[in-house]
């Protein structure tokens, strides 16, 4: 029992001497950690401080955070080869890059969507309060992160699109630019004076204060339809933002009806005539003459027929045929 005893003090002292030798290494890279530390808090803001002169604040948070933890990193892996000299970096960055494979594997549409967010707040395609169409959505950015993008759209729901398909999808950017052009069809009747509609929309809309005079308006004849003549009105309007356009939109339509209507400008829609036909009674005529129907000819047409008081040889002469 005495030898076991001995045994394990011994292991316990060599334990004590070890933990005694590596005290400095550890007190030191414990300094070297706290110092990196330090260094990362003012590094971040140093970088966001910069980059706000150029980026807007996602960004800039993103490259802050990016700075702060990049450096962290490299801190811990020189307090970890400081604390255990045998643990070279060379032994450490084999380990993570082991690992980061394993990971990189694991996560990779996470990291697909990181980079995506990245690039898209780097080179900045649309910005927050920008307005976009992607899809089927359509609305306002209110954020844009590093995995995925808030939008609001316009009757107030929620949509979080995930990065990576912003990035490598369409997205009309409706607010890119500082003007928009907006257009409508209008159909006036085939015998209207073309020219004359076209002054009469024209003059509408340089009436309108919001409609932009450079680029003027113009109106085209685009279709002759079945219902009329389709005119295709075209305008400019400042800011490009929906609740402007739909509201300018009102304006030129109302304007431009009550302009047409006063000058005696026909506003058709498609009309339809239906006829009616019963082929089973004795005032039909002669079916050899009618339009409708059974089709006039020379071959043997079925006679009319009473059902309330044909025979059954009648009414199944006429089924057959």
């Amino acid at each position: 029992m005495s030898e076991e005893i001995a045994i394990a003090y011994q292991r316990l002292h060599a334990l004590g001497a070890a933990a005694v030798r590596m005290l400095p290494n550890l007190v030191i890279a414990a300094l070297v950690l706290l110092m990196f530390l330090l260094v990362a808090r003012h590094a971040r803001s140093l970088v966001q401080k910069i980059s706000a002169r150029k980026y807007h604040n996602n960004l800039v948070t993103v490259l802050g955070r990016m700075t702060q933890w990049g450096l962290i990193l490299l801190g811990v892996m020189l307090a970890v080869t400081v604390a255990f000299p045998s643990f070279t970096p060379g032994n450490l960055i084999s380990a993570l890059g082991i690992t980061g494979i394993a990971i990189g594997f694991a996560f990779r549409d996470i990291f697909e969507n990181f980079l995506a967010g990245i690039l898209i707040l780097v080179t900045e395609p649309y910005k927050i309060g920008d307005q976009i169409v992607f899809g089927n959505f359509e609305g306002t950015i209110e954020q844009i992160e590093t995995r995925a993008t808030t939008m609001r759209t316009y009757d107030g729901r929620m949509v979080i699109i995930p990065n990576a398909d912003l990035y490598k999808g369409t997205v009309i950017v409706n607010t890119a630019y500082p003007a928009r052009r907006l257009q409508y069809d209008v159909v006036i009747g085939n015998s209207d004076d073309v020219a004359m509609a076209k002054r009469l929309m024209l003059d509408a809309m340089r009436g309108i204060p919001e409609v932009e005079a450079t680029p003027e308006p113009d109106v085209l004849l685009l279709a002759y339809a079945d219902a009329g003549v389709t005119l295709r009105i075209r305008w400019w309007i400042k800011p490009p933002r929906r609740a402007d356009a739909l509201a300018l939109q009102d304006q030129v339509l109302e304007k431009i009806k009550v302009v047409l209507t006063e000058n005696g400008i026909d506003l058709p829609y498609p009309t339809h005539q239906i006829l009616f036909h019963d082929q089973t009674e004795m005032t039909d005529g002669d079916r050899r003459r009618q339009r409708e129907g059974w089709p006039a000819g020379k071959g043997d047409v079925p006679r009319p027929v009473r059902f309330g008081g044909a025979d059954a040889a009648d009414r199944d002469d006429v089924v057959r045929r």
